[in-house]
């Protein structure tokens, strides 16, 4: 079977569904404060040139997801598969971020709950490649159970630590 890149996932906090173009006022909203990404390898990402580029790959993409609280039924953020290896049984997580609002870890960590379990219907391996600087979000993927697995370049060709979770490791 293979693996649905854009599933509709609901939560207790929030619903991931497929990212769409009129999507975009919503999400740049979120996207355009400037400390989302200040530990980011793109920290001008927040303008709206950069984050267009972003839109658009995400689009094209074929995995991408909005992030929408279940309370107010507002965008909080966005999240991405990428990279379905299916002889590897691998799949990433990654291009994920949230409204300030919703940091904290709770959303952070529904978010990542449903797309793991998501995709470990499909791979046995999940990876997270992070900037090197962005500590926050190294943070945030060890909170629910990654390990750090090497480094390597990551689609933009940028220097990248490799974080990884097995789908035994994130059953217990």
């Amino acid at each position: 079977m293979p693996c649905d890149l854009q599933p509709t996932l609901r939560g207790t906090l929030l619903t991931l569904r497929p990212l769409r173009d009129s999507d975009f006022p919503a999400l740049f909203a979120v996207a355009s404060d400037p400390l989302i990404w200040e530990q980011h390898p793109e920290p001008d990402r927040y303008t709206d040139e950069k984050f267009t580029v972003y839109f658009r790959d995400a689009m094209q993409s074929g995995g991408a997801l909005i992030a929408i609280d279940n309370a107010t039924d507002r965008v909080i953020g966005s999240s991405r598969f990428h990279g379905y290896d299916s002889a590897k049984r691998e799949i990433e997580i990654g291009w994920t971020f949230l409204a300030r609002s919703h940091w904290g870890g709770r959303y952070n960590g529904e978010m990542k709950h449903l797309m793991l379990r998501h995709a470990f219907r499909f791979v046995d391996s999940v990876l997270f490649l992070i900037g090197p600087r962005n500590v926050r979000s190294q943070r945030g993927v060890e909170k629910i159970g990654a390990v750090r697995d090497g480094a390597r370049l990551d689609a933009q060709g940028r220097e990248s630590v490799v974080y990884r979770i097995t789908a035994a490791a994130f059953k217990k």
